[in-house]
């Protein structure tokens, strides 16, 4: 089976915030919005993303979510998009994170489902094998998200 691309599906409480933060985040319209629901198809990279609008009371298993681009370059692009239409971003450039050094950016969904938009500069592989704690963010262990975090990625 040859995969065309990742689906990411999440809940949201309030539809009408979430889908103007991912129109925002995406930087494109979703190609179908019907009541409660609107997906987008991302051409780069290749992401089938969709809303649900239900009640929830957790925040559920999920950490975060990312979205991996190509270049500092790329990342700082986002950044600029996101913060002109007024979001709040957070960065972490040339971390450590994920057994790789990286140059990231953070935002927050209003739901409270954190992005990352990243690039792998230098891939970190030898440290899970030595035991190498890594820090960033102000976040001891083997990955990290935004500073004040509590969770972290799976080892």
């Amino acid at each position: 089976m040859t995969a065309l691309k990742p689906h990411v599906a999440i809940n949201v409480r309030d539809f009408e915030r979430s889908l103007a933060f991912y129109r925002t985040f995406f930087g494109l319209e979703p190609v179908r919005v019907r009541p409660g629901y609107a997906k987008f198809d991302v051409e780069q990279p290749p992401l089938n993303f969709t809303i649900n609008q239900r009640d929830y009371e957790d925040a559920g298993a999920l950490n975060h979510l990312g979205l991996q681009v190509s270049s500092t370059d790329d990342v700082l692009a986002a950044k600029e998009r996101l913060m002109a239409a007024g979001m709040a971003t957070f960065d972490e450039m040339n971390t450590t994170c994920c057994y790789a050094v990286q140059d990231k950016i953070w935002v927050t969904d209003p739901d409270g489902n954190r992005w990352e938009v990243f690039v792998v500069l230098e891939q970190e592989d030898d440290r899970k094998e030595s035991g190498v704690q890594v820090e960033c963010g102000g976040i001891s262990g083997t990955c990290c998200t935004p500073a004040g975090s509590t969770s972290c990625c799976a080892s």
